[in-house]
């Protein structure tokens, strides 16, 4: 049994799961950079080790490092969170190598599903829909333009290795594509030291909508419905809902269906989410998978009220589900804002040292955070520094809880997209759950403090 979790991870995700530990009764042990000295979940843990500079490569990239932590601390498992080696199928065989439990999917299976070419041609073996697109990579711009004629434009050019919206961008015509073929490869072996390229349709009008899917060691998988994730900048998620205020039961039946399906087809165990486009006749195709615990993970706990850090956590013990499909319900309606150090028009991180920060909370509403007051929020790491979680009987409910909230927020120091989220929320568009991928560059305008 686990005993001890070491997380190799940071900020409010590393607090998250040492929560769910603590309720558990295992030990944890957190690992930090020196940027994050005073970073509230060192203190939760159990036992903090530094783990070198700032820089990521020297800190929490650094899996030689974080192995012998793991061993000088006495811990059994590692908690990969998401973001950094979590989906990193070789942190996950180094693991396994030296016996510690890896909490996700076996390396094999990190390493089928990190290549988004290799997930397609598993999805498409498995029957589930996928975007028409190329099955395998593209080996230079004249043979990428002679697919895109077949496909038909508009056509999302995306890296292979790709994540977070790093080496993707839509092209829609030849010229574009020729000019973004070699600049997108180069970023993507640059960000993940793999530059091959794929085409796929561009669905137009799409809803970005995922699974989440949890699947233990014995050949047992259910979904826990879906979170809707389509309101995006820079193709990165914002604001992200569950249920979604599109799909119908029939579609909410038929994705969740695939979904398991396609995780048993793969042999998949432990929390795992299939994100989906959708587009306005319901039609649904895959898109990638995560093969991990999401950021947004909240919001489907708040509707479901089950505990995925735990579930995973248990999975990785070798316990079974001990749920079955059928019982897991639908209660009310949850969405969660994310809150940047950014500048609420241009998008880029506004890292600096934070004043005042004061988010309300009470009934039906979760803060998950990485600062506090009189905290340096640095450049070093993703500029996310909060996630807000609000849950209501209805979806109305929970928009008016979420308005609220964050016209009673308060952070200074740091510019933040407080104002965005803002405009959002108070937006018609929005509150009929007209939500589709292009929402902030079709309603928003740019927004100042």
């Amino acid at each position: 049994m686990i005993t001890k979790i070491l997380i190799a991870n940071r900020g409010e995700i590393a607090a998250r799961i040492i929560r769910t530990c603590k309720q558990m009764n295992i030990q944890t042990v957190a690992v930090y950079s020196e940027a994050d000295q005073k970073a509230p979940f060192v203190k939760m843990a159990d036992e903090s080790y530094l783990l070198g500079p700032s820089r990521v490569q020297e800190s929490y990239l650094n899996v030689d490092k974080i192995l012998e932590i793991a061993k000088e601390s006495g811990a059994d498992a590692i908690h990969p969170g998401y973001g950094f080696l979590s989906e990193n199928g070789s942190f996950a065989r180094k693991c396994e190598a030296v016996g510690i439990t890896f909490i996700g999917p076996s390396s094999s299976v990190i390493e089928m599903m990190g290549s988004k070419i290799e997930a397609r041609k598993a999805m498409k073996k498995a029957n589930v829909p996928i975007v028409p697109g190329t099955e395998e990579a593209i080996q230079s711009v004249e043979e990428a333009v002679e697919i895109a004629k077949t496909i038909g434009y508009p056509i999302m050019l995306k890296a292979s290795a790709g994540g977070g919206g790093i080496g993707m961008q839509v092209v829609y015509n030849d010229a574009e594509l020729e000019k973004a073929f070699h600049s997108n490869a180069k970023r993507a072996e640059n960000f993940f030291g793999d530059g091959a390229m794929f085409l796929e349709k561009k669905i137009e009008g799409a809803r970005h909508i995922e699974i989440q899917v949890l699947a233990d060691q014995h050949g047992n998988a259910i979904h826990l419905f879906e979170r809707e994730c389509s309101i995006q900048r820079r193709n990165q998620k914002v604001l992200e809902e569950a249920p979604s205020p599109f799909i119908t039961q029939e579609t909410r039946s038929q994705m969740g269906m695939a979904a398991t399906y396609a995780v048993k087809a793969i042999g998949y165990t432990n929390a795992g989410t299939l994100e989906f486009l959708v587009d306005q006749e319901q039609n649904f195709y895959f898109l990638e998978m995560n093969t991990r615990i999401q950021v947004e993970h909240p919001v489907t706990e708040e509707i479901t009220g089950l505990d995925i850090v735990e579930a995973q956590i248990k999975i990785a013990n070798g316990e079974l589900l001990g749920i079955e499909q059928e019982e897991v319900t639908i209660n009310g309606h949850a969405i969660e804002a994310r809150i940047y150090a950014e500048d609420p028009i241009t998008f880029f991180p506004s890292p600096g040292h934070l004043t005042t920060y004061d988010i309300p909370v009470g009934d039906n509403i979760r803060l998950e955070t990485a600062v506090t007051s009189d905290y340096d929020v640095t450049p070093f790491y993703d500029p996310m520094i909060s996630k807000l979680i609000v849950h209501g009987e209805t979806r109305t409910a929970a928009i008016n809880t979420l308005k609220k909230t964050l016209a009673k927020t308060t952070i200074e120091g740091i510019k933040t997209n407080v104002p965005l989220l803002r405009e959002i929320v108070t937006h018609k568009a929005f509150q009929r759950g007209d939500t589709r991928t292009g929402f902030i560059e079709e309603h928003i305008k740019p927004v100042k403090k």
